[in-house]
């Protein structure tokens, strides 16, 4: 059973869909998961969020995921922390298959494939699904148009710069040790 995301759970039980056929899905959290989810993510907000797609039955018992993530977030901004929106859109696929846990199972994987294939378990939790694709899409610095960091200066660089300009941390270090030397003598 996999770990589900109680902020935004969306079980699908394999053993209940048809193998005969496509399984469709469309899911779109409630308020109060978008702000469990914006939360969990240590972000400000998320809006219109939504995961669709479908579960595709291969062959050898497995399934093909093919979803589509749409998200609003807003983060806060690196440099002023003032609000910063970013739409994003995903598109996912993955595939489960059965005995990824046993080592003589020969699985075929061509090198174009870009799916992420994890081991077929009992269910599969679409939400936690989306999650992880969100949280992984969400800019690493966002920052408002314009905003810019001035240099910073970390220390005096003629106590901790070398002859070539590089900053020599144990510099000062050096000369305090030095100093107490002396002054136990």
């Amino acid at each position: 059973m996999q770990n589900s995301a109680p902020e935004f759970s969306r079980i699908v039980r394999f053993r209940r869909i048809s193998k005969a056929a496509d399984y469709e899905f469309s899911e779109t959290p409630t308020e109060d998961e978008l702000r469990a989810i914006a939360k969990a993510l240590d972000i400000m907000s998320v809006r219109k969020m939504r995961f669709s797609g479908r579960l595709v039955p291969l062959a050898k018992e497995g399934w093909a995921l093919e979803g589509k993530l749409g998200a609003t977030v807003t983060q806060a901004c690196v440099i002023t922390l003032e609000p910063v929106r970013t739409r994003i859109d995903l598109d996912i696929r993955r595939r489960y298959l059965p005995d990824l846990d046993d080592p003589m199972a020969e699985i075929d994987i061509a090198p174009e494939d870009e799916d992420e294939i994890d081991p077929l378990g009992d269910e599969l939790d679409l939400g936690l699904v989306a999650m992880e694709a969100l949280a992984l899409a969400l800019p690493d610095y966002p920052k408002i148009e314009g905003a810019v960091l001035d240099e910073s200066l970390f220390s005096p660089a003629e106590s901790s710069s070398g002859a070539d300009g590089q900053a020599q941390p144990f510099a000062e270090l050096a000369v305090l040790k030095e100093k107490l030397e002396n002054n136990g003598n």
